[in-house]
């Protein structure tokens, strides 16, 4: 069963059926932002702004056009019979705070234990980018890449880490820079077995190689 059989239940995709403004409406609302800012959106520097604003969160916000489900569909069954834990990590994350729509930066590491079939690799890469591409908590995030991988392919276990720094805290507010965030969210066989979650933080905190 994937996700996309069932009805949205998530804000995110519930906002995904909503009317959006008309363009012309965002760009007056980037403009009286840009006064209260107490500058002058005539001047010479910000005439454009509000339409490379809009331009702008069209790529910041993309994910809310994509579904995730739908993405992972296509799966390989010639795979040998392999069995073991495949791992995509220090995969470079950007999203943005639901509570202030600023910049999380960071990387994540995602696995899976395959049962029968696997998926292409940058298939992955793609659910990420869905989900970090729309407003969220990192929290959140975590999860719903790991539930929604466990929910399509159906493998024995998911595993998901994130490691990033929130601009709402390093920018403002407190501003406590180089403090970084860890969520995670372990289903299936990486929750259940120590052995085999140990395996997967000690990979993942493993040194980097470049190759190519």
């Amino acid at each position: 069963m994937s996700l996309a059989a069932n009805p949205p239940t998530r804000p995110q995709e519930q906002a995904r059926q909503r009317r959006r403004p008309a363009r012309a409406d965002v760009e007056a609302a980037v403009r009286l932002l840009i006064e209260w800012t107490g500058d002058d959106p005539d001047r010479e520097g910000l005439v454009d702004t509000p339409a490379r604003v809009v331009r702008a969160y069209e790529d910041f916000f993309e994910g809310y056009n994509s579904d995730p489900a739908e993405i992972l569909g296509r799966t390989f069954e010639e795979t040998n019979d392999y069995d073991d834990m495949i791992l995509l990590r220090n995969m470079r994350l950007e999203s943005h705070c639901e509570h202030h729509i600023v910049p999380i930066i960071g990387k994540i590491h995602v696995a899976y234990l395959p049962a029968g079939r696997v998926v292409g690799i940058s298939k992955l890469a793609r659910v990420v980018e869905v989900f970090a591409k729309r407003l969220q908590i990192q929290e959140s995030l975590t999860s719903q890449i790991a539930e929604t991988i466990q929910d399509v392919l159906r493998p024995r276990g998911v595993a998901v880490l994130i490691e990033a720094a929130h601009m709402c805290m390093t920018t403002r507010g407190v501003r406590k820079p180089g403090i970084t965030m860890t969520t995670r969210r372990l289903l299936g066989d990486f929750q259940s077995d120590p052995d085999l979650r140990r395996e997967f933080l000690s990979a993942v905190a493993a040194p980097s190689e470049t190759f190519g």
